[in-house]
């Protein structure tokens, strides 16, 4: 079983790769006094949860002046705690806080996979499926960052074909528009 984790009100809350690109490895990095923990994630999560976090920011008032957060880049983790299957996402009004809850992902042995509701926590718990958790209790300022420093990383990726929109590796690209 997993460790699962509370960042309260963490110091950094941001997204990070490591690699080159078309082979990088994305995680999302929390650290929060001397406890810091980073978990694999995939690209189109980061990018998911960017695009979605834009959303809830444009939906409430700006931020300015002394609560904004620089953009903070993530430290390459020495590892990765374990790897993220399900985010999910509130705004907690009385807090004006928005939290990110990131859900292990579960490795589900087939024999169990027809027999299981995959969206009853109950039925998973009952099987000895019990994911462990990361929830990160981030101000909008801190949204911002992650939400910066998230695209920035998204878009640094391979560059991609202009006539498929497949991505184009650096040792070329087969696209199938030219078959």
């Amino acid at each position: 079983m997993s460790e699962s984790f509370e960042f309260v009100e963490p110091d950094v809350v941001v997204p990070g790769a490591v690699g080159e690109p078309g082979r990088r490895t994305f995680f999302l990095q929390a650290r929060q006094g001397a406890v810091t923990a980073s978990f694999k994630v995939e690209k189109q999560q980061v990018a998911a949860l960017c695009e979605y976090l834009g959303g809830i920011l444009a939906d409430l008032p700006p931020i300015g002046g002394p609560d904004l957060a620089p953009p903070v880049p993530a430290l390459e983790p020495d590892s990765l705690t374990w790897v993220v299957g399900r985010l999910a996402v509130a705004y907690e009004e009385a807090d004006d806080r928005i939290v990110v809850v990131a859900e292990e992902f579960l490795e589900i042995a087939d024999d169990d996979l027809e027999a299981l509701d995959l969206d009853d926590p109950a039925t998973l718990l009952a099987a000895g499926y019990d994911p462990s958790t990361a929830r990160f209790s981030l101000t909008r300022a801190q949204v911002a960052a992650f939400i910066a420093v998230g695209e920035d990383l998204v878009r640094s990726g391979r560059p991609p074909c202009r006539l498929c929109g497949q991505p184009i590796d650096p040792e070329g690209h087969a696209c199938p528009r030219l078959n």
